[in-house]
């Protein structure tokens, strides 16, 4: 069941969220993916036979509103949250693209999400749930709130215009990996379309890299272009070497513990006394909860 309060805190994050949404409220519904009527209602405070639960559910997800007993994560700065935030923020700010392949559960994706709640015309693409080139531009296009269920030739055209006009707009795309070729070349094209008014940014673990390295080898049509246009080289947060990178894991699980555990938890005794390897954020997650 849910809940008035849940409504509500739903409507205060939409609210927050608007004011960083440089479309109309048309728009904005439209990122939504509910009706213009039904966004000015929620947005006077109506919370009462405007929307499904399932629709309510949907807007809590995309808030990043907890529903239930599920824990939520204070953000730590650490050095892979100040990286990538750098670096974010200079693709945005120039109209620039760069491209991170990292090892995987250092806080790659936290920090692009936060980034993305927290700025104005940046957007977040899991692009494991959007694979093809008509999924991942109709979902590109909703998140701008721009219409995505016409025709694609009309959706990708008016995209590429709403994204000249935009100011400093920003497309993250994680876990770009998993793309089908068939996007890839989209996303060549898109660049294109937009250079020198969109900012860009590829992430991905080892296997992005691997995935792009072999395309180039063997000479698959747009690869090389595409490593081109996002700056001819693979960015990298995490150090390399088993001992630089092992004590770089334990400050990062440092500073995550501190940031959510209860203030009067001993942290430094509870990572001495640790049962668990920090290999990885997941290890973490699990200590914080237990």
């Amino acid at each position: 069941m849910i809940t008035t309060e849940l409504k509500k805190r739903v409507i205060t994050v939409l609210q927050e969220r608007r004011a960083l949404f440089s479309g109309s409220d048309a728009k904005f519904a439209v990122f939504l993916g509910i009706n213009t009527a039904q966004y000015s209602r929620i947005k006077n405070g109506e919370t009462e036979r405007v929307l499904s639960d399932a629709v309510w559910i949907s807007l809590a997800r995309q808030c990043n509103v907890q529903v239930g007993n599920s824990l939520l994560w204070n953000t730590a700065k650490t050095p892979v949250f100040e990286f990538i935030t750098s670096q974010l923020a200079f693709c945005q700010q120039k109209s620039a693209s760069r491209l991170l392949c990292d090892i995987a559960d250092i806080g790659k994706t936290h920090t692009a999400k936060h980034y993305a709640t927290s700025n104005k015309n940046a957007v977040y693409v899991d692009c494991s749930q959007y694979k093809s080139k008509q999924r991942l531009v109709k979902h590109i296009a909703k998140e701008f709130g721009v219409g995505y269920t016409g025709k694609y030739l009309d959706v990708y055209a008016d995209l590429v215009f709403y994204l000249r006009q935009l100011d400093n707009p920003l497309i993250i795309l994680d876990e770009a990996g998993d793309l089908d070729y068939g996007a890839f070349l989209e996303l060549k094209a898109l660049w294109n379309a937009t250079e020198g008014f969109c900012g860009w940014y590829m992430m991905g673990a080892d296997g992005l890299r691997k995935k792009i390295d072999t395309r180039i080898e063997y000479r698959k049509v747009g690869y090389t272009e595409i490593f081109s246009r996002y700056g001819n080289r693979y960015q990298k947060a995490s150090p390399d070497g088993n001992e630089d990178l092992k004590q770089f894991k334990m400050i990062q699980s440092g500073l995550i513990i501190r940031a959510n555990f209860p203030a009067d938890v001993d942290v430094n005794k509870t990572i001495a006394q640790a049962d668990f390897t920090l290999r990885n954020l997941k290890e973490v997650r699990k200590k914080i909860s237990a």
